[in-house]
C-alpha cells in the first residue's frame, strides 16, 4: 500500500491520506475482499466466487448450497468453502448472509491468525464495531445472531469468545461493503475490505469506490495532493444536509462535520421554489406541495411493491401537476418523482415520455451532484439510452458522451459498463451522422429496424432505492 498511509486525528480517529499526487480517474488502490458472501435472495443466481450473474450455475455436490460459474470458480473457492460446506451439511439448513459472513471471517482468522493479512494495513478485528453504541433492540438482534452463529459454528473449529464474535458482527454492521454484479448494476452480496474501511466519509468526497473484476478500486475524482486525506461518501448526496447527518448518525454512529453539512451547501437548491416574476409561490404553497409530494412517494412505494405501474404513473402525473408551478427544477421532491416516472415509462415502452422526464431529471442532477459523481454518470447514461430509444438522437448522443466521460473517471475504461457504454457511444455517433446526412432516410431505416425487432421487455423498475456503498442491516 505505497500510495496511502494511515494517520490518526484527535476527535476524528483513523483515516488514510495520499502519499503521492493523483488525478481524476487514477486508481489509488485496489483491494480483494477479506471475506464475502452472496445475498440470501440471490444464492442460486450469482457465482459464490466471482459474483457474476449467470443463467446456469454449477451447484456444490456436497452442501447443495454454493453455486459457481464453472469448475474453475469452484476450485478457487474450495479453501474458503470447505469449512462452510461441512457446517451447512451438519446444520441441515443455510443461515443468513450475516451469519455466513461472520463465519467466513472467523475461519480465515483461524487459518491465518489475528495479525495483518497480506496487503492489509489494519487487522479485521481491529476495525470499528460500535457494539457499545447499539440500542436495546439492536442488542437483542445481535444476541440472536450470536446464538444462531454458535449453533452453526462446528465444534471442531477454533472456539472464539462471545464478546469476540459480537465484535465481528459489529464490524460487519459498520463496514460491510455492497458487492455488485459484473456490470455494476445490481447489488448481489456483502464483503469486508479492511483498507477501504479506513477511508473516512465526506459528503463531497475526493474519491469514489467501484467493484471491478473481483476487487474494489478506490479512484480519484479530481486532483489529490500528496498528504491530503482520502474520503468517500457513505450516503447519497441527493438528500438535505440534515437528512444525511441523521442517516450517518443512525447507521455509522458519527456526526458529519464536512463543509457541505456544516454550511448546508446546496440545501437551498434542493428545496428551491420557482421564482417567476409572474407568480412567485408563497412559503405556505411550497410547504403544502412538499408534504403532498412526501405523501405521494409513500403511495408510489406501495403501488410499486404490488407491481401496479399504471397506478404509479397516475400518482406521478398528479404530483407533477402540483409540483411544476411551485417547485424549481433542482427541488429533490420534483427530481424523485421525475426519476420514478422516467424509469416506469421506459419499462412500459413509452420512450418519448420517459425521455422527457429523464431530461428534466438530469438537468436538475447536474446542478446538484459533484461533476464526477458515479450516480450522475449512471443517470446520464440511462437518460441518453432512453432518448436513443425515443429517436431523439442528438440529445441522446450528447448525454451518452457526458456519461462516458464521467464513467471513465468513476469506473475506469476496463469496467464492463464503461465498455458497454463505449459501444453505445459509437453506435449513436454513427446514427447521428446518418441523421444529419439524410433525416428522411434515417427515420425510414429506423422505422424498418424497429418493425423487424422483437419487442424487448425491460427489467421491472427497482422497488427499492439503490443501496449505498456500505451494506447496512436494516
Amino acid at each position: 500500500m505505497e500510495s496511502v498511509e494511515l494517520f490518526t486525528l484527535e476527535g476524528k480517529g483513523r483515516g488514510l491520506k495520499a502519499t503521492k499526487e493523483s488525478w481524476a480517474g487514477d486508481v489509488i488502490f485496489a483491494e480483494p475482499a477479506y471475506a464475502a458472501v452472496v445475498f440470501d435472495s440471490l444464492t442460486h443466481r450469482v457465482c459464490h466466487t466471482c459474483f457474476k450473474r449467470q443463467e446456469k450455475l454449477h451447484r456444490c455436490g456436497q452442501c447443495k448450497f454454493a453455486h459457481y460459474c464453472d469448475r474453475t470458480c469452484q476450485k478457487d473457492a474450495w479453501t474458503v468453502h470447505k469449512s462452510e460446506c461441512a457446517a451447512i451439511k451438519k446444520l441441515g439448513n443455510v443461515p443468513s448472509e450475516n451469519i455466513r459472513l461472520a463465519a467466513r471471517i472467523l475461519w480465515r482468522i483461524e487459518r491465518e491468525g489475528t495479525g495483518l493479512s497480506e496487503g492489509c494495513i489494519v487487522a479485521v478485528d481491529d476495525l470499528q464495531n460500535h457494539v457499545e453504541s447499539l440500542g436495546e433492540e439492536q442488542k437483542k438482534d445481535l444476541d440472536a445472531d450470536v446464538e444462531t452463529f454458535l449453533n452453526y459454528w462446528p465444534p471442531e473449529s477454533s472456539m472464539f469468545g462471545v464478546q469476540y464474535i459480537s465484535n465481528v458482527f459489529g464490524v460487519i454492521n459498520c463496514n460491510g461493503f455492497t458487492v455488485s454484479d459484473q456490470r455494476g448494476l445490481q447489488a448481489v452480496g456483502v464483503a469486508i475490505f479492511p483498507n477501504l474501511c479506513l477511508v473516512n466519509h465526506n459528503c463531497w468526497p475526493n474519491c469514489t469506490v467501484i467493484f471491478n473484476n473481483g476487487k474494489i478500486e478506490l479512484r480519484a475524482l479530481g486532483k489529490i495532493n500528496k498528504g491530503e486525506e482520502l474520503s468517500v461518501s457513505y450516503v447519497d448526496f441527493l438528500n438535505l444536509s440534515t437528512e444525511r447527518k441523521e442517516q450517518l448518525k443512525r447507521q455509522y454512529y458519527f456526526d458529519c462535520t464536512c463543509e457541505h453539512c456544516t454550511k448546508g451547501i446546496k440545501d437551498d437548491l434542493m428545496l428551491a421554489a420557482k421564482s417567476d416574476e409572474e407568480h412567485k409561490p408563497s412559503a405556505e404553497e411550497v410547504k403544502e406541495v412538499i408534504q403532498f409530494s412526501k405523501d405521494t412517494l409513500e403511495k408510489i412505494g406501495k403501488a410499486r411493491s404490488e407491481g401496479m405501474y399504471h397506478e404509479v404513473m397516475k400518482l406521478c402525473r398528479e404530483c407533477l401537476k402540483k409540483q411544476e408551478p411551485v417547485l424549481a427544477e433542482t427541488n429533490i421532491y420534483l427530481l424523485r418523482i421525475l426519476s420514478i416516472a422516467s424509469e416506469v415509462m421506459a419499462y412500459l415502452q413509452n420512450f418519448e415520455s420517459a425521455a422527457d422526464y429523464a431530461r428534466q431529471m438530469v438537468e436538475g442532477y447536474m446542478k446538484i451532484y459533484h461533476p464526477n459523481n458515479a450516480q450522475l454518470g449512471m443517470a446520464l447514461m440511462r437518460a441518453g439510452v432512453t432518448h436513443w430509444h425515443a429517436g431523439v438522437i442528438d440529445v441522446g448522443h450528447g448525454m451518452i458522451c457526458k456519461a462516458y466521460a464521467i464513467l471513465l473517471v468513476t469506473h475506469g475504461p476496463t469496467h464492463p459498463i464503461t465498455k458497454d457504454l463505449e459501444v453505445i457511444r459509437h453506435q449513436t455517433e454513427m446514427e447521428m451522422r446518418m441523421f444529419h446526412e439524410n433525416e428522411y432516410v434515417y427515420y425510414k431505416m429506423r422505422e424498418a429496424a424497429l418493425q423487424n425487432r422483437p419487442m424487448q421487455v425491460l427489467p421491472e423498475p427497482a422497488k427499492e432505492v439503490p443501496v449505498g456503498i456500505f451494506n447496512k442491516k436494516q
